[in-house]
Formats: C-alpha cells, structure tokens, sequence
C-alpha cells in the first residue's frame, strides 16, 4: 500500500512540478507556497478519521505536494547568485532539523497519550504554518513585477511536463543536471522508504536506537549543509562540492550495502550526512542556469524528477530485497526489539556477502550519477542561457524581465574564467 501510494504521489507530483513552477514564475511565489504547503499537510488529519480517505488524499496531494521546487525559486528570488548555495543549504538543513525534533517527539506523545494526541498536534502546526506564511511571509517577486504579471497567459507548452522534458533535451547541461539528480536520488527515494526497518528487522536495532540515529544523523546533516557547504562552495566550487557529495554516497551507501555490524551502520550514518550537501549544491548549479523569470521553472523540473525517484525508488527497492529474498516486514514491539535477536534468518543475513543488495545497487547508480556530472561544467555563461531558455519556453519570458543593453549581469563580470 505504501509503494502504491508513494507511486502515484510521485508521478503526479512529475506531472505537476513543471506547472506549479511556471504559475509561480508568472503570478508570484507567496500563494503556491500556500497552496504547496495546505495540500502536502492535508491528510493528516485524515489518518484518524479515515485511512482509506487518507490513502486517497495522500496521493491525490502529489499533485501540489512540491513545496521544494516554490521553496528554492523564492530563494533564488531574494539571493545573490553567490548566497544561493548556502541558503538552500540552510532551507535543507531546517528540513533536516525537523527530521530530528519530530520523529522522537511523535514517538514519545504516542507511547504516553496515544496516537490521536500526536495527529491532533502534527494538524495545529500544520494550521499554525500556514497561518505564518500568511501573515509573515512577504511575496519575493518585485512589486513591479507582479500587476504585469497578473494578465500575462500560461501556454500549454510552459506548463506541459513533456514539453518540459523536450526543453531539458535540448538544453545539454540542464540534461546533465537532471540525469544525475535521477540517478543520484533514485537509491536515495528507495532508501528513504526501507532503510529504518532494514535497521529493526537485519542490524536489530532497538526503537530508540532507530531514534538516536535519526537524532545524530539529522544533526550532522545540519552542519554539513551550512557550515561545509558554505566553506566547500567557497573553496572548491559548485561542481567539485557537487562531485564530492556524490562520492560520499557512493561510499554510504556500499557500506550499509556490505555492512553487517551496527556500529558500521553508525559510521556509514556520519558518512551519509557529508553526502546531504549534493541536493543543496545542484540547486545551486541549476539556479545559475536560467534568468530570473524562469527560476520557478527549473526548480519544478528538478522537484518533479525527485517525486519521480520518490515514486520509483520504494519500489526498487522493494524488488531488489524480493529477489535475494530478505523479507522486510514490521513486527510487533516486544521485549526482544531491546535485546540481541538470534533467530537463523539473522545468522543468515550476518553471514552473507551482501546483507543489504539494494544499497549496492544504489551505490552504482550514483556511480553513474558522478561520472555524468563530470561532463557538468563548472562556469556557464548566464547571458546565452538566457537566450537558450527563453527560445525553448516559446518567448514567454515577461516583459519586465528584460535588461537594458548596458545592464549586464554583475556576476559575470566579476567571473574572469566567463
């Protein structure tokens, strides 16, 4: 059921990234954000007034459930190209940090007043954050910018996801972009959907050592995309720090894949947590590649690629652990969960060469995903992707965006490789 409805989120939200990205290029942030966030926290009060409503709101919500992509564009709306790596990396690591808060929170309010405590409280701070961005979140889009805006008309062609692959084809370092953004998350979605259980069921792990390690692992991912991702963008560049997340995945992820030892799930953890800068630094590398009336645009395709991976991955996943026949099925809490686990389907799994396939098969992909980003070049002359993008979207691009011959982009003038 969970694969089913990762499934059909995932592809809605491909669908739909393309869309809400170029709507919110042309009519303003501040609303989509609204909308993005009241339709991604809608279902959960449904959990307790119907599952099977849940089920249905929660993937029927793909559709509006890219948050990222209207995130990232805002950021890029009220940044300088040069502030943009670190301030996605802050909006990754404030996602990371609730990684780390809630889990222990809804955990413990279970344990001590039930379940229907914990979906009453995830609903007020659900209402209570789209209260904030009502009330203090200021629209990003330039007041000039927006009454043009208003009457200006969306095109099929702007809003269609294929047509949007068809743009991505064209365009070779957007391609480039994008097909390590697949590759590269793709394990990751999987791994996301598997990767707690597979610490209960195969490295028997107690309940509050799965807490700890996502305690300890959001906290190191916290530091590593703010204070290393600004000093690695800042000494080796987008593309290198890029290349060097990838090979911390590739690293965590053959280590939980060869790993039978829990102390080497720990340590593939910290590893792990070196490689959450890589989402921050393409964010980055993609934002330097389109104009700033097409900044919505370009995030929704790489937002709508993930959704893609999140629908994708779990199943993946769950394949490749059906084929080398490790089951992943959640048990009941008992006494045992706290003590060591000695049942033969463990000896098994310790014994064999490869405890968790799927992990080996993600470090692959990623593989792959690094040796594409090689071919990414490390500067890009923003002046002709401008010109490319606004050819392949149709001539779309608003009035208002455009320069003066002598307005040149400043950051290209401080670039003396550009």
């Amino acid at each position: 059921m969970n694969g089913l409805i990762q499934g059909v989120k995932g592809l809605l939200s491909f669908l739909s990234a393309p869309l809400i990205g170029a709507l919110s290029d042309v009519w303003g942030r501040k609303s989509f954000l609204l909308l993005t966030v009241f339709f991604t926290c809608a279902p959960i009060p449904l959990m307790k007034i119907s599952p099977w409503w849940y089920f249905a709101v929660i993937s029927v919500s793909g559709v509006f459930a890219v948050t990222f992509s209207v995130v990232f564009a805002y950021v890029a709306d009220i940044t300088q190209e040069h502030e943009r790596s670190m301030a996605y990396g802050q909006v990754s690591a404030t996602f990371a940090a609730s990684l780390v808060i809630s889990p222990a929170i809804g955990a413990y309010l279970g344990r001590v007043y039930g379940d229907s405590l914990v979906v009453v409280l995830a609903t007020a701070i659900a209402l209570l954050d789209i209260c904030f961005i009502l009330v203090a979140v200021p629209e990003s889009l330039p007041e000039k910018m927006r009454p043009a805006s208003w009457g200006a008309p969306i095109s099929w062609e702007q809003a269609d996801p294929f047509a949007s692959l068809k743009k991505v084809g064209q365009d070779s370092i957007v391609l480039l972009i994008c097909i390590t953004v697949f590759l590269s998350y793709l394990p990751e979605a999987g791994q996301y959907s598997s990767f707690f259980l597979y610490l209960r069921q195969i490295m028997k792990f107690s309940p509050e050592s799965v807490a700890a390690f996502i305690a300890v692992l959001g906290i190191l991912s916290i530091i590593a995309q703010t204070i290393v991702l600004s000093l690695l963008m800042r000494s080796i560049g987008n593309k290198n720090t890029i290349l060097l997340g990838l090979g911390f995945q590739i690293l965590q992820l053959a280590w939980y894949g060869f790993g039978s030892e829990p102390w080497m799930m720990w340590a593939a953890g910290a590893v792990a947590a070196m490689s959450s800068i890589t989402f921050p630094a393409v964010s980055a590398l993609v934002s330097r590649t389109a104009d700033a009336d097409q900044q919505g645009v370009v995030q929704g395709m790489i937002t709508g690629i993930r959704g893609l991976c999140n629908g994708l991955g779990p199943a993946l996943y769950g394949f490749i652990f059906y084929i080398f026949h490790v089951e992943l099925k959640e048990l009941p809490m008992t006494g045992t969960d706290l003590g060591t686990n000695t049942s033969p389907q463990h000896h098994f799994e310790q014994n064999s060469i490869i405890p968790g396939p799927p992990f080996l098969f993600g470090a692959c992909s990623v593989l792959l995903a690094l040796l594409v980003a090689l071919f990414i070049p490390e500067h890009t002359n923003l002046s002709l992707r401008s010109s490319s993008w606004r050819k392949h979207c149709g001539g779309h691009s608003h009035p208002h965006s455009a320069q003066a011959p002598g307005e040149a982009k400043e950051p290209l003038l401080q670039d003396t490789n550009v």
